[in-house]
């Protein structure tokens, strides 16, 4: 795991895109702060490029770094939260301008899994999060069904966990407006 880490980070600092374990699926990934990245990924995926990608943090203490005003209940659904929650935010900023969605929103999951939670301390910004998949064709829901064209379209492919065959989910997704109103958009 540590070699898988220290060759992830020298990949996103150089602007590369990485397929990495998370705590829901498999993801491609790169540095969400590197607009050129970012545009490799929405060009591996076959995606149009205003459909959003979400990000990883490692720790919700680092939210303000990259959403203008979290409101207090984001804190608190985060904090009881069983199962992985991607929450939109709006006001994101420091974040590449082409992950934004309306409002200058930006989708962001505290990953609680060990791999990726280490990568995002280590790496210390966010990360891209998006299903290792082209888009429209199924999400994989483990390593082995991840497309070829996937994997050779990625400058680094982790090691650890690929033979791990656990069920694995998307996230739950949760909009929470700057007043603290939310919408469940995925359960």
């Amino acid at each position: 795991m540590e070699e898988d880490i220290k060759e992830c980070i020298e990949v996103l600092r150089k602007g590369g895109l990485i397929l990495y374990p998370t705590d829901t699926i498999w993801g491609i990934g790169c540095d969400a702060t590197n607009a050129t990245a970012v545009k490799r990924i929405y060009d591996l995926k076959q995606r149009a490029d205003n459909k959003a990608m979400l990000v990883l943090l490692d720790n919700e203490m680092r939210l303000d770094r990259y959403v203008r005003d979290v409101p207090e209940i984001a804190y608190q659904l985060i904090e009881v939260a069983v199962a992985p929650l991607t929450i939109i935010y709006d006001g994101a900023y420091n974040i590449a301008p082409n992950l934004l969605g309306d409002n200058s929103s930006i989708g962001i999951r505290i990953t609680c899994e060990h791999f990726s939670q280490q990568l995002c301390r280590r790496f210390g910004k966010p990360i891209v999060s998006t299903s290792a998949n082209i888009s429209g064709k199924p999400a994989a829901a483990t390593f082995a069904q991840i497309d070829n064209e996937i994997i050779s379209g990625v400058d680094y492919v982790v090691k650890y966990r690929q033979n791990d065959t656990s069920a694995h989910k998307a996230s739950s997704i949760i909009q929470i407006a700057s007043n603290g109103t939310f919408k469940i958009l995925r359960k």
